[in-house]
């Protein structure tokens, strides 16, 4: 019969630490002026570190607003974690001690060590950077107080986990783990949980591209599909409206990003464009010096000319139109100088005796109809006659202008 001694776990592990000892020893005084070489790197490191840790806490001290890209960069510095620093130091240490011929297992102890530090120092880094640029955008004077400035806690998590997240895949897959199953895993649950929140996760998503694009911000009289409104606040999920009737309009931040949004509030002008059709028994003489007293007018009233002329042939009627700008993008002013220079010409048609057509019936008879004895018709040699150009504000950009207020 065999008697078998187990080896007691406390006795192993003291033979290996005498074994580490021992190697370390020899290496030391075998290797002790390349050893001092890499310490010293290595301290040289560590208080590099330390000083771009404090230098990160002097430039958040600097910025009075704390919202600045002073304070993002300087808080993604100030984040930088003693453990990262020794690791880093120690890894430039084995670096340099490596052509000194290093114990192996110092050499992966601290490989080890400094990979766990590295993906996560690096991910406190990423994380920072992208939640300061996200404070520095809700907190610019435009979106100061809005309701999505409260939602950053919601963006905090989902932002840290995502980034985590990575960072654990990516620190795995370089232990030399097969990190497939947890990524196909995290996949899963990822396309579960997007499923799941799928409309919370579009208008959150949208939210975060009006902070960043800025179609318009609080205040702002925007104009979307059929509706038209002064914007009250940009909420995590929906923004809120107020209607030209004063009624309270709440659409869904993706819902309104999908549609073409006008931003009045960021016009320079408002155009307004009047068809006047004019009988068709009116002299080419007149209708020839028809757009130049349409100029006059608008010039009169202040506001700014831009193009007017003969544009169709209506079906009782020839159409002249008139194109003019007020000189500021209010609505008020606007309306205004439509409504005078749409009285003045009025008033300088009846003065000048020039008819504005309107549905009628002429009697004709079979001579006046040109039934019987037709006249000759004119040669078009001889009706090719020099037409004046009517006047223009010399605008020759190639964008269809036509379009109302």
């Amino acid at each position: 019969m065999t008697n078998t001694i187990a080896t007691h776990p406390a006795a192993d592990l003291r033979s290996q630490a005498g074994e580490f000892y021992d190697s370390a020893t020899a290496w030391f005084a075998t290797h002790w002026l390349q050893i001092l070489i890499a310490v010293g790197a290595g301290i040289v490191l560590f208080l590099a570190l330390h000083f771009v840790k404090s230098l990160g806490k002097r430039l958040c001290a600097r910025d009075v607003s704390h919202t600045g890209w002073g304070t993002v960069l300087g808080r993604a510095l100030a984040k930088t974690k003693n453990f990262f620093i020794a690791m880093a130091a120690a890894k430039i240490v084995v670096s340099v001690a490596q052509f000194a011929a290093a114990p192996e297992g110092v050499v992966a102890a601290v490989n080890f060590l400094f990979t766990i530090a590295a993906a996560f120092q690096g991910a406190i880094w990423i994380r920072e950077i992208i939640l300061g640029t996200i404070e520095h955008r809700t907190s610019a004077s435009d979106y100061h107080g809005e309701a999505l400035v409260n939602a950053m806690g919601l963006i905090r998590v989902f932002v840290t986990f995502v980034i985590f997240a990575i960072a654990f895949v990516l620190m795995l897959s370089n232990l030399g783990y097969d990190a497939t199953g947890l990524i196909a895993g995290l996949g899963v649950g990822g396309i579960a949980i997007g499923l799941a929140a799928q409309s919370i996760f579009a208008d959150l998503f949208a939210a975060i591209a009006i902070i960043f694009d800025r179609p318009f911000k609080k205040g702002d009289a925007i104009t979307f599909d059929k509706s038209a409104g002064t914007v009250e606040s940009i909420g995590m999920r929906s923004t809120r409206i107020r209607g030209t009737a004063g009624e309270a309009r709440i659409i869904g931040n993706k819902k309104l990003l999908d549609n073409e949004i006008v931003n009045n509030t960021q016009r320079e002008f408002r155009r307004i464009i009047f068809t006047l059709g004019v009988v068709q028994t009116t002299p080419i003489a007149v209708m020839e010096m028809l757009p130049h007293l349409l100029k006059d007018i608008v010039e009169d009233h202040k506001g700014t000319f831009v193009r007017a002329g003969f544009v169709a042939f209506g079906a009782q009627s020839y159409d002249f139109e008139v194109q003019f700008d007020s000189h500021s993008a209010a609505l008020q002013d606007m309306f205004d100088l439509r409504h005078s220079v749409g009285l003045a010409i009025i008033q300088r048609f009846n003065d000048d005796g020039i008819a504005l057509a309107y549905p009628t019936q002429i009697g004709l008879t079979a001579e006046e109809a040109g039934l019987i004895q037709p006249k000759r018709a004119k040669k078009i040699k001889d009706s090719n006659e020099t037409i004046a150009k009517p006047p223009s504000s010399g605008d020759r950009s190639s964008s269809d202008q036509e379009g109302g207020a």
